[in-house]
């Protein structure tokens, strides 16, 4: 059976994303309960996993309700352990997740927080990767540095072009509006802007986005040394 992605708005421009094949099912950073149980309880599907990429609330809010609800396994990376809500157990690189066929491999890719992780499944060609790389943007750095932040990315990059990227966010359009800063002539990014807004407009997600696109017209995926990945940072954090 095909893996069946699904997208659930929440908070303000969050993403929780439900995976369901062969009978099995798993939630990728629920910030909230309500609408994901609601999504569960129509389909009377079990719960397998909650998944979480990183520590920050809107990632996790909803952990302790869903699981009060549904047995299920809560994992997130062992850096994090200890501030994810009822998390039974952390994840290094090397673990590997099966979601009945699906193969669910888990990337190491800090710099936004420390413990900050992807969930990619290669046979799928989709990859999870929560607030370390948007739709035409990439996250702050809270915790970690910005070495880590850009060999993220590199991990990220070196991904096939034909990936599926699911971010955490909505953010797409002032991502672009960004990007038009450094390159303002750009008319394909131009296009890109046109296109996004009017999604939002029809509130339509703007989100998952082909990895090949991301590598070109992407500015931190675009940075060729960390020097000017660095630069590009922290003229972003101040637009």
């Amino acid at each position: 059976m095909s893996l069946q992605i699904y997208q659930i708005p929440a908070l303000t421009d969050n993403y929780i994303y439900i995976l369901h094949g062969e009978g099995r099912t798993a939630i990728i950073d629920p910030s909230e309960s309500k609408d994901v149980l609601h999504f569960l309880q129509q389909r009377d599907w079990p719960l397998d996993y909650i998944l979480n990429t990183h520590h920050h609330h809107d990632h996790v809010g909803g952990n302790n309700d869903i699981k009060q609800h549904k047995q299920c396994l809560v994992y997130a990376s062992r850096h994090d352990q200890e501030r994810i809500p009822s998390c039974d157990k952390g994840l290094t690189e090397a673990d590997i997740i099966t979601l009945g066929k699906h193969v669910i491999q888990i990337i190491d890719i800090p710099g936004h927080t420390s413990g900050h992780i992807a969930y990619y499944l290669p046979q799928d060609a989709v990859l999870f990767c929560g607030d370390t790389l948007f739709s035409m943007g990439c996250g702050r750095v809270f915790e970690g540095t910005m070495e880590q932040l850009y060999d993220s990315l590199q991990k990220i990059k070196a991904l096939p072009d034909d990936t599926m990227v699911y971010c955490a966010h909505e953010y797409t359009v002032k991502n672009i509006e960004f990007a038009l800063t450094l390159d303002p002539e750009n008319k394909d990014l131009q296009e890109k802007l046109s296109e996004a807004t009017a999604k939002r407009e029809m509130g339509k997600s703007t989100v998952p986005t082909f990895l090949g696109d991301e590598k070109k017209y992407n500015p931190f995926l675009k940075a060729t040394s960390l020097e000017e990945f660095k630069k590009i940072r922290l003229m972003k954090d101040d637009f």
